[in-house]
């Protein structure tokens, strides 16, 4: 089948993030982690909304009264958006060490309606990246650590395996997920970037089974399946995408964040689309409904 790309939504991010379809109102949400701002994408109209934030964001999540609750470098916040462009944040929970330069980065909802957040250092320093669990009564349990940088959080559909990479070590973990419990067990190696060009970024899963991933460094998407084996690659035309979920009506588009600021300067302009938002059609697969927070 052949896949079709297209240009969403031009005005570069410095550091696009965090897709999110949201079912029920049919849009996009997606961060610029160092704006630091929400957008949101109405495909009716192709209209784009940004609602400033106070502090840098790795991902969200929707929560059902409207709300998101968003990984932020000041921890957990309950994020209300305002008409005016702005935003109300509260923290609600802080698992980080006081080191300003932490930062909430990748994280799902389970089906169960819990937050899995892992962490990251700004400059990289050690194995510092923990992957953390939010619960709905906002009680946050460390369920992981040893990473230099946590991405890829994904669930498979039938709830049975949960995805977490460490883009710096060239891997991409898998666990077996227990959902009635929220718990991860039997970690190992699922998938590894080393001697390809690219490393895994953001990531979810089709309907099928198979990982769907960015390949940051590697203008590319790849689709890896349950056995851990590259099945399809689709070249893009930005250097460093970033995450990917599915969403439109059926759930059968890959929606692409990028990035601008990890171009050199040098570099840009053999990348003017960078930071862009992409869309691909035609892939031949479907998503899965992102689940909400606290929802059963």
């Amino acid at each position: 089948m052949t896949s079709s790309i297209s240009m969403v939504h031009l005005e570069p991010d410095r550091l696009g993030e965090g897709p999110q379809w949201n079912v029920r109102e049919q849009r996009l949400y997606w961060v610029d982690a160092f704006a630091p701002a929400i957008r949101r994408l109405d495909p009716a109209d192709g209209s784009v909304r940004s609602f400033q934030l106070a502090d840098d964001v790795g991902s969200f999540v929707f929560c059902e009264d409207g709300s998101l609750i968003g990984g932020t470098r000041a921890g957990f916040q309950r994020i209300r958006m305002r008409e005016d462009g702005g935003a109300d944040c509260t923290v609600i929970a802080d698992p980080l060490a006081r080191d300003r330069r932490l930062l909430l980065n990748d994280g799902k909802c389970d089906r169960r309606g819990r937050y899995w957040c892992a962490s990251v250092h700004s400059d990289f320093i050690g194995r510092q990246a923990e992957l953390f669990r939010l619960d709905p009564d906002l009680s946050v349990t460390r369920m992981d650590g040893d990473f230099v940088i946590g991405n890829g959080i994904a669930f498979s559909p039938d709830d049975s395996r949960m995805y977490l990479a460490d883009s710096r070590d060239e891997t991409v973990w898998v666990y077996d997920f227990d959902l009635d419990r929220g718990r991860i067990a039997g970690k190992r190696r699922f998938f590894s970037t080393a001697g390809i060009e690219g490393r895994v970024d953001g990531a979810t899963c089709d309907t099928d089974g198979n990982y769907w991933c960015a390949l940051v460094h590697g203008a590319a998407v790849a689709c890896i399946s349950p056995a851990g084996r590259i099945i399809e690659r689709i070249a893009l035309p930005v250097r460093h995408p970033t995450m990917v979920t599915f969403g439109g009506p059926r759930l059968d588009q890959l929606y692409v964040t990028t990035a601008r600021q990890l171009l050199p300067e040098d570099e840009r302009a053999a990348w003017p689309q960078a930071g862009a938002l992409l869309r691909i059609d035609g892939i031949g697969a479907t998503g899965v409904a992102e689940p909400f927070f606290g929802a059963p």
